[in-house]
C-alpha cells in the first residue's frame, strides 16, 4: 500500500526531478498551454495552482516567495497578468485534456492549460 508518500518520482533523481518540474511550470506559465505526459501534468497541476494562489495575494512577501522558485520575468507575468484573471475564482486554475498515447513508447499524452 502507498501511504504517506507525496509526489511522483518520474523515474528521476531528486535534483533532476526538481529541475524538470521547474521547467514544466515555467513553460506552462509562459505559454499557458503545454503538451506533456499525464503523470507529469498531474504532478505540476497542484504545484502551479499553489503558485497562482500565492500570486493572487500580491504584495512584496508573495513576490519574494515566488522569486525563490522563478526568475523575475516569470514572477512579473504571474502577478500582473495571470493572477488578476483568477481574482474571483477560488481554485482550479489548470485543466488537463487527455490525448491519445504517444507513438514511440505508448505514454499517455495530455495537454495541460491555464483556464481562461
Amino acid at each position: 500500500m502507498r501511504k504517506r508518500k507525496k509526489g511522483r518520482k518520474l523515474h528521476r533523481k531528486r535534483n533532476q526531478r526538481k529541475a524538470l518540474i521547474k521547467s514544466l511550470i515555467t513553460a506552462l506559465i509562459l505559454k499557458e498551454k503545454i503538451k506533456t505526459t499525464e503523470a507529469k501534468a498531474k504532478e505540476i497541476s497542484g504545484i502551479t495552482e499553489k503558485f497562482i494562489t500565492r500570486a493572487k495575494r500580491g504584495g512584496l512577501h508573495s513576490r519574494r516567495l515566488l522569486a525563490r522558485f522563478f526568475s523575475s520575468k516569470i514572477v512579473k507575468k504571474l502577478v500582473t497578468e495571470i493572477a488578476p484573471k483568477y481574482k474571483e475564482r477560488r481554485g482550479g486554475y489548470t485543466r488537463i485534456i487527455k490525448l491519445g498515447p504517444r507513438k514511440s513508447d505508448g505514454a499517455k499524452m495530455v495537454i495541460i492549460e491555464l483556464i481562461k
